[in-house]
């Protein structure tokens, strides 16, 4: 006997929705989804009427769902976008030729214009022929860099300066808990935002899809009969952000919240970052639309209570580098009990606060790309692909695919089989 749907209160419930075990239609399902992507892209305000927008599509659900999803709200809702599929091709034979065919189903699906940017064009180098150079372990480094400079490169190419990204609730998530494992608060602000953007860069980034559980992407995909590449890749090796993913996964299991929680925690705890260690990003919250879409979904912290917060951390930080340190006068020495080992318990001297390196968005001195550093990450891999080996480690970004571990391992027997 069919269950009554929570929503509309009819006898066909068929979906219990993983975010909230609320059991609803197939209909109402559908629907509720639609509705709270835009509800995130009103409330953060992430687009303006007439604007280009480039879809980074892979041909996976993610991106498939998102590139239906603005297609059907940008109808209905009057947007005013001008939408184009921008895909990129790594150069994995049996993998990404495959899902480039689903791309290019999708664009005469949903009647958009489609542009294929190459690794080989780019770089000069295919990921099967960095694979054969690095070997299997450390390539996700490789590709997502590549990867994510080549999104920016091919909205450039087609003069457009903002381009959306399937992430969704969970990849948020996993960045958190790997930033926070890390003790990296400066990429924990930018990795909450759901747009970045910086000065030195004219292209933007955004993702509608922040707060969308990755089951009920798939269970869109699957009500709606979309099209979309389910294989996975092959050169995908065992990365930290593998074991982030499977210990969010055991909390779902017990608390089907917790993957919003983390996400939310996350944004509480990039607001104590101040602006200048966090750099530049845009809007990091779903805050409602009368308070400037900068606050947090209920309006729990406004813009005057931020700058208070960083008002404050500025003010210790200043009040640290007034302390100083009692000395005895020259000569004078305490008079101590010897303790075991000849260590004292008395004996601590105050150790400098750790310094919290600030990151200012630049451009790359070689490619012009944008970069933090005088050199950006992608003509540092590419010198060392160059030179036949990696010449340094590699910190990954945001929404790059996470293995640097596995890279400063190879690194390092590179380098003891070179001495």
């Amino acid at each position: 006997m069919p269950v009554q749907c929570e929503a509309c209160q009819t006898n066909r419930a068929a979906v219990i929705r993983p975010k909230n075990n609320q059991k609803i239609c197939k209909g109402c399902f559908i629907s509720i989804f639609e509705e709270e992507v835009h509800e995130t892209i009103v409330s953060s305000k992430l687009f303006h009427p007439g604007e280009r927008v480039a879809i980074g599509a892979s041909g996976g659900k993610d991106s498939t769902v998102l590139a239906s999803v603005l297609k059907t709200l940008n109808e209905r809702h009057h947007y005013g976008l001008q939408l184009v599929l921008l895909s990129i091709d790594e150069g994995i034979k049996g993998y990404r030729d495959d899902s480039l065919e689903t791309v290019k189903r999708n664009s005469i699906q949903y009647d958009m214009p489609l542009e294929i940017v190459g690794y080989d064009s780019l770089y000069g180098w295919t990921m099967d022929q960095v694979v054969a150079q690095v070997g299997k372990k450390g390539n996700c480094t490789y590709c997502g860099v590549f990867r994510r400079q080549a999104l920016d490169r091919g909205a450039a190419k087609l003069g457009i300066n903002h381009v959306v990204t399937g992430h969704n609730a969970d990849d948020v998530a996993e960045t958190v808990m790997m930033n926070l494992l890390r003790g990296d608060l400066p990429r924990l602000a930018r990795s909450t935002s759901i747009v970045t953007d910086s000065a030195a860069s004219e292209i933007k980034r955004s993702k509608p899809l922040k707060y969308a559980y990755e089951k009920e992407i798939v269970l869109y995909a699957h009500h709606k009969k979309l099209d979309y590449f389910t294989t996975e890749c092959i050169y995908s090796p065992e990365a930290f952000r593998g074991s982030a993913r499977t210990l969010i996964k055991d909390l779902e299991k017990i608390r089907p919240s917790s993957i919003l929680d983390i996400v939310k925690s996350g944004e509480d705890m990039a607001r104590l970052v101040p602006a200048e260690v966090r750099g530049s990003v845009g809007c990091g919250s779903e805050g409602v639309e009368q308070n400037g879409g900068c606050g947090s979904a209920n309006g729990r912290s406004s813009g005057g209570e931020m700058a208070e917060m960083e008002r404050r951390l500025a003010e210790n930080a200043t009040a640290a580098a007034r302390e100083t340190e009692i000395q005895l006068p020259t000569g004078e020495q305490p008079k101590l009990q010897p303790k075991a080992n000849n260590v004292s318990t008395q004996d601590k001297r105050r150790r400098p606060r750790k310094k919290v390196v600030t990151q200012t968005m630049g451009q790359c001195n070689k490619c012009g790309y944008l970069s933090s550093q005088k050199i950006c990450k992608a003509c540092v891999l590419l010198e060392g692909l160059n030179k036949s080996r990696p010449q340094q480690t590699v910190e990954v970004g945001v929404e790059d695919e996470d293995s640097s571990t596995t890279l400063m391992r190879q690194v390092g027997q590179l380098e003891l089989s070179a001495g």
